[in-house]
């Protein structure tokens, strides 16, 4: 895929202004659509939205990351068509390596484009988590849910630290144009392995520009995810300043303790 300028470029502030609006709007009327943190499992019926995992370890437990964070300010990262037209899904999903029969993650997952698109390609047979951590982007996407009548999609909602996702239930994880929102990035690596499969993937495509400026710069994004013992099986340019990168999650029982991780981190910092 070439990236096109339409489609890396960020939201105007109009633009922003009128997709929260009707988040707001659209999320205060979804059934079901929770503003409560759950503390343990929650079953996710029709118009019910709650976590799919107890809680994992603590945020407390880990260092904070050496970087700006940027701000969660869409449901989405740009039109769908616009998105359509420059293949975005395809290609991501080719370099991720989807098929039939999969459970597939897509991690602030706002309304739905991805797991709209996902559910048909792993079929009957496979599963799509439709997972993020603003209730009213979770309102949007369980209206699509339903309305698209998408049975193999279960709506989660996550913590900043804790995707809340089933004990080695996901073969591949998506972030989509949301890595460089994530607050807590060691925390939320850490139990993210434990909701992975043995060789698990995770797929991130971001940009290559400052964090504060919605994009992860390749080095730190490998910085990060190396201190939590991710291994990186390939990287993607996508466009001229875009890019796919595939990791392979550890294994719950043999990645890094949270203490050996803030050690590390002292004595190596990851940097923007």
């Amino acid at each position: 895929m070439t990236g096109s300028t339409a489609t890396r470029r960020m939201l105007s502030s109009a633009g922003v202004a009128t997709l929260l609006a009707i988040v707001f709007a659209c999320g205060a009327n979804a059934e079901g659509a929770t503003r409560g943190r759950g503390t343990g499992v929650v079953t996710v019926h029709q118009d019910t939205i709650g976590p799919a995992a107890p809680p994992g370890a603590p945020a407390s437990q880990f260092p904070a990351p050496r970087r700006e964070v940027a701000d969660i300010v869409a449901p989405r990262w740009t039109a769908e068509d616009t998105r359509d037209d420059a293949g975005e899904f395809a290609t991501v999903a080719k370099i991720a390596g989807i098929r039939e029969g999969q459970r597939v993650a897509d991690i602030g997952a706002g309304d739905g484009y991805y797991v709209a698109r996902l559910a048909p390609l792993v079929g009957a047979t496979g599963t799509v988590y439709g997972q993020d951590i603003v209730p009213e982007y979770l309102g949007l996407l369980q209206r699509r849910v339903r309305d698209d009548g998408l049975t193999n999609v279960r709506v989660v909602l996550g913590e900043p630290h804790d995707p809340r996702l089933p004990a080695r239930g996901v073969d591949v994880a998506l972030m989509i144009h949301m890595y460089h929102e994530i607050a807590q990035p060691f925390a939320l690596l850490w139990n993210l392995a434990s909701a992975m499969r043995p060789g698990g993937t995770l797929v991130i495509l971001d940009l290559e520009r400052p964090t504060y400026a919605h994009g992860t710069p390749p080095s730190l994004l490998r910085c990060e995810l190396a201190a939590v013992g991710y291994r990186e099986r390939s990287f993607t340019r996508t466009g001229p300043d875009e890019y796919v990168a595939v990791f392979v999650a550890p294994d719950s029982a043999q990645r890094p303790a949270p203490s050996d991780i803030s050690a590390a981190l002292q004595a190596r910092r990851c940097r923007a």
